[in-house]
């Protein structure tokens, strides 16, 4: 009879061993994974959503409006006359909202 209660024991434990593993891959996933993603979606949809005579700032930190919007790039007017064709993955989410906040 108490190998019996042993073997119970044992395979209890084992779950229990497994149980804090577990728990760490939870966590992490709700405090890293899904956040990121999360704001991977609201880049692409706020990139999505820009268009000719938006003001953006770059991840590089260049200001400036765009003047032409293609499938993949923006041609961005930075002044005087100076036009530079940016990747649509360049602009920064945060400091382009904040700057098109205060306009």
């Amino acid at each position: 009879m108490n190998t019996v209660f042993l073997q119970a024991a044992g395979s209890g434990s084992s779950l229990m061993s497994f149980l804090p593993m577990i728990l760490i891959v939870v966590v992490f996933y709700f405090f890293m994974i899904r956040p990121q993603m999360k704001k991977q979606k609201d880049h692409k949809k706020y990139i999505e959503e820009l268009g000719v005579n938006s003001q953006i700032v770059t991840n590089a930190g260049i200001h400036g409006r765009i003047v032409e919007v293609s499938e993949t790039t923006f041609l961005v007017d930075v002044g005087s006359g100076v036009k530079i064709r940016f990747d649509k993955s360049a602009v920064a989410l945060d400091a382009s909202k904040a700057l098109n906040a205060k306009s």
